[in-house]
This record gives C-alpha cells, sequence and structure tokens, in this order.
C-alpha cells in the first residue's frame, strides 16, 4: 500500500527532500510553481553537475489563470482550442510577467533573496530547466525522482500539491507514493509525451533575468535610481497631461 501525505499526519516536503538527496535527477510536473518556495528543495540540487541527465526538469501546467479558464467554461461564445505561434509567444510573456508579478508580494527578506539568487544561479548552472506547457492547461502534480539503484531506480510522487509554500507543507493535501517499477515507467513516458510536446516552451531564461533584474538581484541598484523612479511614478498625472 502507497504512502499518504496529506500534510496533517505526514507531509510531503520531508519525504521528497530525502528522495531527492538519493537522486541524481528529477522531473517535476505542477500546475503552479512559486519562485520563492524553490528555497525549501534547492540545496539538494547543488551536487548535481547539471545538463540533460543531471538536473531537475520542471513542467509548469497552468498558462490561464483560474477566472480565465471558468470564463471559457461558460462563455456563450466556443472559441478555437488550437494554438498558434503568436499565442503562444503572448501566454509565456504572460506568465513571465506573472512570475514578476510574485517578487512584489509580501516583504523582501534577507532569505528570500539569497533563495532566489541560488534558483537564478542553478538555471543557469543547468541543474535546473523550466518549461512551460501551452497546448492546454496541465493541473497535474507530478514528482519523479531518477535514483542510481538497480531495483527502484525511479520513485514517484503523486497527488495535489504544487511547488509552492503551502502544497508542500502547510496546506491539507492527497498525495501518495509510487514505487512499483511498471508504473513509474508509465509516469516517466506520460512526462517525457509532454516535455517534448511542440507546445511545451523554455521560459528558463527569462526566469533567470527576472531574478537578475529584480530586488534580488546581485548588483546593487543606485540610490539615485530608486529616486528618480520614485518620481516617475508620483508624476503620472502631470506626465499624461490632467
Amino acid at each position: 500500500m502507497p504512502r499518504i501525505f496529506d500534510n496533517i499526519d505526514q507531509q510531503l516536503l520531508p519525504a521528497l527532500r530525502e528522495t531527492l538527496e538519493l537522486s541524481q535527477r528529477a522531473d517535476f510536473c505542477v500546475g503552479y510553481f512559486n519562485l520563492r518556495g524553490w528555497k525549501q528543495i534547492d540545496s539538494l540540487l547543488d551536487p548535481w553537475p547539471g545538463g540533460e541527465d543531471h538536473c531537475c526538469r520542471l513542467l509548469v501546467g497552468m498558462a490561464k489563470l483560474p477566472q480565465e479558464e471558468l470564463l471559457d467554461a461558460f462563455s456563450l461564445t466556443r472559441h478555437d482550442s488550437g494554438l498558434d505561434n503568436q499565442t503562444a509567444v503572448r501566454l509565456k510573456n504572460r506568465l513571465a510577467q506573472e512570475f514578476r508579478d510574485q517578487l512584489t508580494i509580501g516583504i523582501p527578506t534577507n532569505e528570500d533573496e539569497a533563495g532566489l539568487r541560488r534558483l537564478a544561479a542553478q538555471i543557469r548552472a543547468k541543474q535546473l530547466v523550466v518549461k512551460l506547457f501551452l497546448r492546454h492547461p496541465l493541473h497535474a502534480k507530478l514528482y519523479l525522482l531518477h535514483l542510481p539503484h538497480p531495483i527502484n531506480p525511479i520513485v514517484g510522487y503523486l497527488g495535489s500539491s504544487n511547488l509552492t509554500f503551502a502544497g508542500l507543507a502547510k496546506q491539507g493535501e492527497l498525495n501518495v507514493d509510487v514505487l512499483d517499477h511498471d508504473a513509474c515507467n508509465k509516469l516517466a513516458r506520460w512526462f517525457e509525451d509532454r516535455w517534448k510536446d511542440r507546445w511545451c516552451i523554455d521560459i528558463s531564461e527569462e526566469l533567470a533575468r527576472i531574478i537578475e533584474e529584480s530586488w534580488a538581484r546581485e548588483e546593487l541598484i543606485p540610490p539615485y535610481h530608486i529616486y528618480i523612479k520614485i518620481a516617475y511614478h508620483l508624476s503620472q498625472e502631470a506626465r499624461a497631461g490632467l
């Protein structure tokens, strides 16, 4: 029987960390990804050299907000569900902006700053590769850990937890571990099919740049530039000619 991780009796995060410590690469598929939540597991990727066989591949599936999904479901006008290059670029840019907006929420802390810098460094080192799945909304939550073990080379965690603070440790969830060899291989093929899909687009470079241009950047922003930015926003009505 599988173990149940509901973040009440048993939390998913400690089990995920324990398995990551024994792993040589990982494949994650989630609906939502919180940039500041990555620091809960980032240290376990540091020993990995990076590259295709020694990295974490992260697939983020929800390109539309929940309210947009609801509007589409009840719209009287049926839209063509086909995807083209222009739409894919638009969705990619909007998701990049949503990741940027994440960093404007809450009060920055030294811990968050250090965590975001490690995240950008791991992306640059190819220890983490992040893609957006745009073909259709994908709300699956799957964590596959690949181990150098002859009997159990793959361990999976399947359920409802997103890669966020709350999903891994705080709010009530329902996840199970998957140890069966055949089941893990099927889940690995499922992930691979989506990772190689035409409308699965790499956003790693954009994420690294977002962090490097934010308050978590390595290079300090000159105080005068901050003053000019404040003046720019305070003078918005004057600049608009009101």
